[in-house]
């Protein structure tokens, strides 16, 4: 199954698992993203194209990653005018995994959070057996920067011997 999506001004063909690199959208690695403009749909049921888009066909993805593309060079010159003009872009891209194409009006799984134990008050109650732990370790690191402060006093410097001190040969 594979399915043709509009995002960005350009057009993709992608499948489920594919990962393709589309202009800057917004959100953060591991987001849910819908593509709602589908121009085509092929699966077992056959090729079905959109006048212009395809009635109630959606495509879910998954955020992988913020990049930027390689750097494109404009240079710019008019022959015999000393005219020269350099100049660089790099695109903002967005890396998503495709995870799912859907058709008849669905709506794309929202991915389940992470189970979190349940137990929550023995958690905080670790959380304040360690926080005291820190407050006393702090204290002697104190204490030792102020040992140093009071450290001993620097000895006076010697005075050098002077060249008239040493007896003439």
């Amino acid at each position: 199954m594979f399915a043709v999506i509009k995002t960005g001004g350009k057009q993709y063909r992608v499948q489920p698992n594919d990962v393709i690199r589309v202009e800057k959208l917004t959100g953060e690695a591991g987001d849910t993203i819908a593509f709602e403009s589908v121009l085509m749909v092929s699966g077992d049921a056959g090729v079905t194209v959109g006048a212009p888009l395809v009635d109630g066909a959606t495509v879910a993805g998954e955020v992988v990653e913020q990049l930027r593309d390689r750097k494109v060079i404009i240079f710019k010159k008019r022959r015999r005018k000393h005219y020269r003009r350099r100049n660089g872009h790099r695109q903002h891209l967005t890396a998503v995994r495709i995870t799912e194409i859907l058709t008849d009006g669905k709506k794309p799984a929202e991915k389940k959070a992470a189970a979190k134990p349940v137990a929550k008050k023995a958690d905080d109650d670790k959380a304040e057996e360690k926080a005291p732990a820190k407050k006393a370790a702090a204290k002697p690191a104190a204490k030792k920067a102020e040992a140093k402060t009071e450290a001993k006093p620097k000895a006076a410097a010697k005075p050098k011997k002077a060249a008239e001190d040493k007896p003439a040969e």
